[in-house]
């Protein structure tokens, strides 16, 4: 499968099968790099670097360098160790960044490669669920200990190359955290794969491959459609945010990487539902929504110690806010999102029932 992402300063393919590290020599001869650098995670790098080398074959020279796993790799001082590998080894304007692992891993070297030489080329190879909603798009970042994702850059790949191999070697929760991603693209773009979702996938272990592609192809079609129209998120890309203002907040609450983004993610998609239902009158049932995540093995409860107030100021920090004022990305109905600023007093009250019932 072959999907074509078309913004305004770039088309790019996507390259999405079991085979699909069979398309990487062909990417990088068409391109002419001069030398590469792979840029993977301890965890990765152990489990499938040596199948990477043995795609490159004998294209051009290349460097590695490995960071550490999860959202540890999106710090400052990892960043800037990327960038002075990359001068040790040579890299020039001609050369290219592989972003080898999971979403963060994609962050970090893409804002590497956003700003190394103030900008080279990079290819994603992801080699988890959750990835194919953050290789897709330009988005690149590091954390800052005030908020996710806060530095960083808009900056296309040359192709994303998605080897569906790798994935079946995902523990549970990075499992979990990208079904997450899946889940958000059918509430925003597509009712009828969120009936299929939540009719017929009950058990996430017991997904056939067949209904893996279909879901992991549809996300990324919807999430290039959507970058085509909007490639900075002016305006309709910011819909790709459903759950996403409290879920960063959690994220942060409890220290990047002691839960997954998506499993964060899924509580922000519950609070939104609510903050739909009371602000927008949705009628999606989000009780029975619960009880299927809830099934499928996500912990759905707020953290007892994290106060509105501290939610409250991590909300004023997300990007989509304007003055201070809060804005959510909210259903009107399955495949209706709009973004809308939020009253606090609303905000509360919804979080208040949630941490009631956590």
């Amino acid at each position: 499968m072959e999907i074509t992402v078309q913004t305004a300063s770039k088309s790019y393919p996507i390259f999405i099968k079991s085979n699909a590290l069979d398309e990487l020599a062909t990417v990088i001869q068409k391109n002419k790099f001069t030398n590469l650098l792979i840029i993977t995670d301890e965890t990765v790098g152990r489990l499938h670097l040596d199948t990477l080398r043995s795609a490159l074959k004998d294209t051009v020279d290349y460097s590695v360098f490995t960071v550490p796993s999860g959202e540890e790799a999106k710090q400052m001082s990892v960043f800037e160790s990327c960038l002075t590998f990359a001068l040790e080894q040579g890299l020039d304007r001609k050369s290219c960044f592989i972003a080898f692992g999971g979403g963060a891993v994609g962050d970090l070297a893409g804002f590497v490669a956003a700003t190394y030489m103030r900008g080279i080329s990079f290819i994603q190879v992801p080699t988890t669920i959750l990835a194919h909603d953050s290789a897709v798009g330009g988005k690149t970042a590091i954390n800052h200990p005030l908020g996710k994702n806060m530095i960083g850059a808009f900056h296309q790949p040359e192709a994303v190359i998605y080897h569906t191999e790798f994935i079946k070697t995902l523990p549970d929760h990075e499992v979990r955290s990208g079904f997450t991603e899946a889940v958000k693209h059918a509430l925003i773009a597509d009712p009828v794969l969120l009936s299929m979702l939540m009719d017929n996938i009950i058990d996430l272990h017991e997904m056939t491959d067949e209904q893996l592609i279909h879901v992991l192809q549809r996300g990324m079609e919807i999430k290039a459609n959507i970058v085509s129209i909007d490639e900075k998120e002016s305006g309709l890309r910011a819909v790709l945010n459903l759950g996403h203002t409290l879920g960063h907040v959690i994220e942060s609450h409890l220290g990047y990487g002691k839960t997954t983004h998506g499993e964060a993610v899924m509580i922000g998609i519950i609070y939104a539902l609510h903050v739909s239902k009371e602000m927008l009158g949705l009628s999606f049932p989000v009780d029975r929504f619960e009880e299927w995540v809830k099934r499928l093995g996500y912990k759905i409860e707020l953290p007892q110690d994290l106060t509105f107030e501290k939610v409250y100021e991590g909300m004023q920090r997300d990007k989509k806010t304007i003055a201070k004022c809060p804005r959510f990305i909210l259903l009107e109905a399955p495949g209706k999102p709009v973004l809308k600023e939020v009253e606090e007093n609303l905000l509360e009250k919804v979080y208040e029932v949630m941490i009631e019932q956590s």
